[in-house]
């Protein structure tokens, strides 16, 4: 569930209070989740958290379920299993349908062949 375009800082990582600033929670809310959720900041110097852009996006998200949508955090992480799914659903028609458009290409190049073999 995209939460709509997010206008923050193009980095690599973001430190945990840059994440509160643009989320709007506190750091002890993005520990909790991170117990709760399939949410892995990885760790600079062993304790300090470094977030991904991706992290950020499912920060938001998370946050779109529970404030605003209402969800309880079970039916939270059902709805990201779901998301994450169909997202990966997603990606595999995309794929499928690239591999569809190759072999007709490659059909095509046949037909072609034949038919200046036959002219």
């Amino acid at each position: 569930m995209a939460v709509g375009k997010q206008i923050y800082p193009d980095k690599l990582y973001y430190r945990i209070g840059e994440v509160c600033r643009i989320t709007g929670l506190k750091p002890h809310v993005l520990r909790y989740w991170e117990q709760e959720f399939r949410l892995r900041p990885e760790r600079f110097g062993g304790t300090q958290r470094r977030y991904r852009r991706e992290d950020l996006d499912t920060i938001l998200t998370i946050k779109k379920l529970l404030y605003d949508e209402r969800f309880t955090i079970t039916g939270a992480k059902k709805k990201l299993l779901e998301l994450s799914r169909r997202r990966r659903g997603q990606l595999d028609m995309n794929f499928l349908e690239e591999g569809y458009k190759e072999v007709l290409r490659e059909i095509r190049k046949e037909l072609k062949e034949i038919k200046e073999a036959l002219d």
